[in-house]
């Protein structure tokens, strides 16, 4: 039996596909369907993602190359007034990353932590644009810690060209008509122009 699983184990494996760095590019589909294998790790990567920019794209394909699966789990906040509904954005992120097969699109309320026992996500993903980041994060990290001391933050410099990049900034641009097509996807960028046509109109 031993014998048989460790075959199958590594039969998925072989599955991979890998760039010249030996990073997996794509994982094999066998093991997404088995997340219990021992090779398989769950990243969580939280946020209101309102909307999803660039930047949180960037975040969720580096980890997608990292981790077997990552989740992407928008937070329902009912004392937040958000630009998008928790579906709309549930919407937006899945067509922004249907290319990536190991990537899974949610939502939750309520702890981080218990969410990610819930779906036996062993690693919290989180990216880091500039010094205050980091600071607010580790105090974040050492407080799930406390409730959960089997999850890891895994932090992720973000890429240069999106260290000032974040949904408030495209959300204030957008309401005073400037231009957001370089911070978001062409689509979503739409979807916000449409939405303060509707609350701010000419």
């Amino acid at each position: 039996m031993v014998a048989v699983v460790t075959e199958n184990l590594q039969n998925c494996k072989n599955q991979h596909s890998y760039n010249k760095f030996g990073m997996i590019t794509q994982v094999s589909p066998c093991q997404i369907n088995n997340p219990d294998s021992i090779y398989f790790v769950i990243a969580l990567y939280p946020g209101s993602f309102d909307p999803i920019t660039f930047g949180h794209l960037d975040i969720i394909n580096r980890g997608s190359r990292l981790f077997d699966q990552v989740i992407v789990a928008v937070l329902r906040n009912p004392q937040k007034a958000p630009l998008f509904t928790v579906q709309e954005r549930l919407e937006q992120i899945r067509t922004c990353t249907k290319h990536l097969e190991n990537v899974k699109v949610d939502s939750f309320a309520g702890l981080t932590v218990e969410y990610a026992k819930l779906n036996n996500a062993q690693v919290l993903l989180r990216g880091l644009r500039v010094l205050s980041d980091f600071e607010k994060e580790l105090q974040m990290a050492h407080t799930n810690q406390t409730l959960w001391d089997e999850v890891e933050t895994v932090f992720l410099a973000t890429s240069n060209e999106y260290s000032f990049l974040s949904s408030s900034v495209v959300k204030e641009i957008a309401r005073f008509g400037g231009d957001v097509k370089h911070l978001v996807p062409p689509h979503i960028a739409q979807e916000i122009y449409q939405c303060y046509a509707k609350t701010h109109p000419a």
